[in-house]
């Protein structure tokens, strides 16, 4: 490996495990979310062009912070009079140098940015899109998969969301109690996307880091916010899911569906963890939607002991679910646990109405349940086309190789 190459993978992974930090650090005064994007991706460009002739710095965090930092405030300078902005600037310099310094004892500012992001004057549908583009580095397109919208549109929505930040001077914090509710739901919504993006796309570089940042900022809420029932569902979900990552991927590295994995495999102590968190959220307050969903895993938990699962508990709880949410995901899931229940055939008329929202047309689940139950029904014309339009969708390898297997299976009967 050559010293160019060890340097650029080094700014890569700095750039994955620190971009949102020092974003949220470099935000934090200005209130200008893009013009600190900017910034650190300049900084980002020249540690991939001197690296790797001068070497990675000891803190790199502070070498970018500090290049960072000469962008943001020659950025001001072109927006302001000196007159107006000095003592601004001065400020922000003094404390972005300082940290530079301290290297190590950066202050992290990633919750006050997401609930900046989460704050009332942005659009509703935009918060958890915006904070996951800021504190996660997500592109537009990533990022509008995961919300079932045009990636131009979210590109268009994000740059208008980022400019109200800024012109409303949006304050950089941790809300009081009262104005938590609905702030709290962007927080975590981003927070379980960013996760649910690092366990579906494991073959992906970087992505299971991804994973990793969502439970730390997951722990992170959880413990700045101990008396709330919903941080403590969503991190008992994302524990319920880690629990099982072992068991997803055979030997050979092929993809192994839920309900075929190996029960021995799944971790103890995390979902002894996970159980806990969604006891003490039960005990804490009214259920809400990641209380619900991790009850689902947990009935799924169930399996491990008894050996038998526990389908119409989990399609009750999907029916509590879809009360709540009214998602086309929650009927999806809800379809695919029915089929354990009363067949393929009643799931696919309950997933029927799907078929007229244009949200599900680009989601590969959908059309990889539905291959599935149309396949069990003997419907091998119909199940192969969704299983066609599926393989079009995926991004993962192991799952691109199990689905192939299940069209195998199809042209064998």
């Amino acid at each position: 490996m050559s010293h160019g190459d060890e340097a650029g993978r080094a700014a890569e992974r700095v750039a994955r495990e620190s971009y949102g930090r020092l974003v949220a650090f470099l935000a934090a005064r200005t209130r200008d979310v893009a013009g600190a994007e900017d910034a650190l991706g300049e900084a980002f460009a020249a540690a991939l062009r001197l690296w790797p002739a001068d070497g990675v710095p000891d803190n790199p965090d502070a070498w970018l912070l500090t290049v960072a930092r000469r962008r943001q405030t020659d950025a001001i300078r072109r927006r302001q009079t000196r007159t107006a902005g000095e003592e601004h600037l001065t400020l922000i310099a003094d404390e972005i140098a300082a940290a530079s310094e301290e290297g190590a004892t950066l202050p992290d500012r990633r919750l006050a940015l997401m609930f900046a992001c989460a704050h009332p004057a942005i659009e509703r549908g935009l918060r958890a899109p915006l904070i996951l583009q800021t504190i996660l580095g997500m592109t537009a397109e990533d990022i509008s998969a995961a919300f079932l919208v045009p990636p131009a549109t979210m590109g268009q929505r994000l740059v208008r969301a980022k400019t109200r930040i800024r012109d409303a001077g949006i304050p950089f914090r941790i809300p009081d109690k009262e104005e938590l509710g609905e702030r709290m739901q962007a927080v975590l919504d981003a927070i379980y996307a960013a996760y649910a993006k690092g366990w579906n796309e494991v073959g992906q570089q970087g992505v299971p880091e991804i994973a990793g940042e969502a439970l730390w900022l997951g722990r992170l809420v959880v413990s700045l916010m101990p008396t709330e029932p919903e941080p403590k569902g969503m991190l008992a979900l994302m524990y319920y899911a880690e629990s099982r990552r072992a068991a997803r991927r055979a030997a050979n590295g092929a993809y192994v569906p839920l309900e075929e994995q190996d029960t021995s495999l799944w971790d103890d102590s995390q979902i002894r963890l996970a159980e806990q968190l969604l006891h003490e959220a039960n005990a804490g307050g009214p259920t809400g939607r990641y209380q619900l969903e991790a009850a689902i895993q947990s009935a799924h938990t169930g399996r491990r002991l008894s050996g038998a699962a526990n389908w119409p508990i989990v399609v009750q709880l999907y029916d509590h679910l879809y009360a709540l949410t009214r998602s086309p995901v929650v009927i999806l899931n809800r379809a695919v646990a029915l089929a354990e229940v009363d067949g393929p055939a009643a799931a696919l008329a309950a997933l029927a109405p799907l078929a007229q929202d244009r949200r599900m047309q680009g989601y590969q689940p959908y059309w990889a349940a539905r291959g599935h139950l149309l396949a069990r029904t003997g419907a091998t014309a119909e199940a192969r086309e969704a299983f066609t339009v599926a393989l079009g969708l995926t991004t993962d390898d192991a799952v691109t190789a199990y689905l192939n297997g299940q069209m195998a299976r199809l042209s064998s009967h």
